[in-house]
């Protein structure tokens, strides 16, 4: 029997390679895409010689052809950190814009079903806490992180847009805080950051005072939700993240306690419109979905600790500090 085809997109990237291997476990044939602008082979190379795998060097940006029949599309490519975004951010536009429309446009084409790939920063630096899905956010379009915030809500817009004049099949994921194996260590991100720092022997450094919260979730806990929002008839945008919140200051020392580093914590001035708070309320994938976390954050940077401890010193040493310098306050 055939097996049917899944397009995946961002698929050399952190999430995107985990979700290849969830469909290929699931019994399905990947196509994974990504023109690597933020992605790394490594992490799909041991999908190299499984029959069930199929990778395409492609920008989504661009005109899209796939042979054959498609029964779902995942639509994960876009850069996901500051310093990416803030690095390339016509490219982030672009992204989650046109290629948005030209994967609508497929899954149109092949009656196939396609779930977007959202994320929390919707709701910008947000009034509301924790933030549902109702809420409407608190961007600045024209701040740094407008190229990303922005895009997405653009997405989420055009894709709904294709849902209700189209009829298309479509499912939107809010991802929040989301961790593990494959993330990059120089992404910019607070988790790799503070444990990249560990591993180099120099002081963990967070913006501000450390104040401000985040809600970390493992990556096999937010692929479950992933797969479970696509298999369900919601269709409206959905939050998917860890509930469980903790101050930067408080994350940062879980981290010297988890690697035994004796740096300390210094603080550095905050970015613009870094978000203040960041927590998912989750009740409607809990109701819709039966879906919550079940990876405990001590046992996930367990797993995401061995994993960086396992680079070489060239990953290791690869930083991007000064990325940040210009958007400080």
């Amino acid at each position: 029997m055939k097996k049917e085809n899944v397009l995946i997109t961002g698929a050399a990237g952190f999430l995107g390679s985990h979700l290849c291997d969830r469909f290929i476990k699931e019994g399905y044939h990947v196509i994974g895409m990504d023109n690597l602008i933020t992605g790394d082979l490594k992490n799909i190379a041991h999908l190299n010689s499984n029959p069930d795998f199929q990778f395409i060097n492609h920008d989504v940006a661009k005109h899209i052809s796939i042979e054959g029949d498609l029964k779902y599309i995942l639509h994960f490519a876009s850069p996901a950190s500051p310093i990416d975004y803030l690095k390339i951010p016509i490219q982030t536009l672009k992204v989650s814009s046109l290629g948005t429309h030209n994967l609508l446009g497929l899954a149109k084409a092949k009656n196939a079903r396609i779930l977007v790939a959202s994320t929390s920063e919707v709701y910008g630096d947000p009034l509301v806490h924790p933030q549902t899905e109702e809420y409407w956010g608190n961007v600045n379009p024209v701040g740094p992180r407008g190229v990303y915030d922005e895009a997405k809500r653009f997405m989420e817009a055009m894709t709904m847009a294709y849902h209700t004049y189209h009829g298309l099949e479509t499912r939107i994921i809010r991802i929040f805080n989301t961790y593990g194996p494959r993330m990059r260590l120089n992404d910019g991100r607070v988790l790799p950051a503070f444990i990249g720092q560990a591993l180099r022997g120099e002081d963990l450094t967070m913006f501000g005072d450390g104040s401000q919260t985040r809600s970390f979730c493992y990556v096999d806990d937010l692929v479950e939700g992933i797969y479970r929002l696509l298999k369900s008839d919601y269709t409206q945008p959905m939050n998917i993240g860890n509930p469980s919140e903790i101050t930067i200051k408080e994350f940062g020392e879980e981290i010297i306690k988890l690697t035994g580093t004796k740096q300390k914590l210094i603080s550095l001035p905050l970015p613009q419109d870094d978000p203040k708070q960041r927590q998912p309320d989750i009740t409607k994938a809990r109701k819709i979905l039966g879906w919550e976390p079940k990876v405990s954050r001590a046992e996930g940077l367990k797993i995401t600790y061995a994993y960086f401890k396992s680079l070489n010193k060239d990953e290791l040493n690869k930083v991007e500090h000064k990325s940040f310098e210009k958007y400080v306050k």
